[in-house]
């Protein structure tokens, strides 16, 4: 079976995947928001797209909070205040 949650192949073009592209285009705040959104629509959801079980859908939506996660703490660590020496 195709990977269908963590980077499946259709997110991936030229080597880059979709997200980080988006970041590029959008900023990280966009896609952070993006990510809880898509979370959120994931859950909702959840077992009711036909050939779409339950747990993958509840399995990509850990995938886009862990992303929000990771982008949220990623921007915090960029963005916080240098410490004088």
């Amino acid at each position: 079976m195709k990977e269908q949650v963590n980077h499946p192949a259709h997110y991936q073009v030229g080597g880059r995947e979709c997200i980080d592209v988006m970041v590029e285009e959008f900023g990280v705040t966009a896609v952070i928001d993006f990510c809880k959104c898509n979370a959120f629509k994931y859950k909702w959801r959840a077992g009711l797209k036909p050939d779409n079980p339950y747990d993958q859908d509840m399995a990509k939506a850990r995938w886009y909070e862990n992303k929000a996660k990771e982008l949220e703490d990623d921007h915090n660590r960029n963005t916080e205040p240098a410490e004088d020496a």
